[in-house]
């Protein structure tokens, strides 16, 4: 998956932004809450549930990622070399899951 297939499925998702941050990462956030990093030494790292960490973790599909492993967040050292259809659906599964800990007021105000 290229860097603008990321950008584009980031977002499209509802209430998704995008800042430049860390030395020119792509940063996509939910009420201001980090669901996805692109580009930190060309990777890609986003949250996903504690079940799909342990398989792709386990299964060597996906490394943990450095400093948010014990947030269940996992790396991909290539996203070029992944399905973007899979990825499409980790990165809606990782908006999903950061917006569901949002305030009521939040997801309202961004129409989740």
């Amino acid at each position: 998956m290229t860097p603008g297939e990321i950008d584009t499925a980031c977002l499209a998702l509802t209430g998704a932004t995008k800042v430049v941050q860390w030395g020119g990462s792509e940063v996509y956030k939910v009420g201001g809450r980090i669901f996805a990093i692109a580009g930190l030494a060309g990777g890609l790292m986003f949250k996903v549930t504690d079940l799909a960490y342990e398989v792709m973790t386990q299964s060597g599909m996906a490394r943990p990622a450095p400093y948010l492993a014990r947030a269940k967040w996992v790396s991909f050292d290539d996203p070029a070399a992944l399905d973007p259809d899979e990825v499409v659906d980790w990165l809606k599964t990782a908006h999903g899951l950061i917006a569901a800990k949002l305030t009521r007021k939040q997801r309202a105000e961004l129409g989740l």
